[in-house]
């Protein structure tokens, strides 16, 4: 199941055009902002889906009876352009477990291909566990896949979502084939195309540095 963002028409849409938007784009705050924007929109897109169970609540006049959620989630990121999302689905699942991943493209000397290097993990046990895994742009697809495996390590979760909040249609159909049948997919906006340098067009740019600054 793929949900695509910008095809509901709500005010989601207009964060999703500032992220892209090279002139917005210089303020790095509003862009920190505008991903932890879309992290919320999508966190609320996916709570529809989980299982809930009946509790009452006593207010100060009385009872009241409400739908809560059965289990947290587990939160998981990879690092470092995944923080600003992250923040927005941690300020909707409050009290979920938070796992943290380094990936990075590690380019090959004097060609243009590259290979994705896992170097960090810090998780909780994920045995039967519902799992969000968060990367705000997935171009490839195979770092998302590369981490969900070395996730695996700590136990295999009853379900997997993946939030993004710009995808290549490229990638998107990677992450489909190699992730598990009912993989659930929360993304912002689907691009057609892909430059040679696996960057998204016209996606966004790096959302690392645009958030966090331009790394060495």
């Amino acid at each position: 199941m793929v949900m695509e963002l910008v095809n509901q028409r709500s005010v989601a849409g207009q964060f999703i055009a500032e992220l892209r938007d090279a002139q917005v784009q210089q303020d790095p705050m509003r862009f920190r902002r505008n991903l932890e924007r879309v992290g919320e929109v999508l966190a609320l897109e996916l709570s529809r889906t989980l299982e809930y169970e009946e509790h009452e609540v006593t207010t100060p006049l009385g009872i009241a009876r409400a739908h809560l959620l059965k289990e947290q989630p587990v939160l998981a990121t990879i690092l470092r352009a995944g923080l600003p999302m992250h923040q927005g689905m941690l300020n909707y699942f409050d009290r979920a477990d938070n796992a943290f991943i380094s990936a990075y493209r590690k380019h090959r000397k004097g060609e243009e291909g590259f290979d994705i290097e896992v170097e960090y993990m810090s998780s909780p046990r994920l045995d039967d566990r519902v799992l969000v895994l968060c990367d705000p742009m997935l171009a490839t697809g195979q770092s998302m896949v590369l981490v969900y495996r070395a996730l695996l390590r700590l136990g295999i979760p009853k379900q997997l979502h993946v939030v993004s909040a710009i995808a290549s249609a490229e990638g998107l159909e990677y992450a489909k084939l190699h992730l598990p049948a009912g993989t659930r997919f929360w993304i912002g906006a689907i691009d057609e195309e892909m430059t040679a340098q696996a960057y998204i067009v016209p996606g966004l740019g790096d959302a690392g540095d645009l958030a966090y600054g331009r790394k060495a």
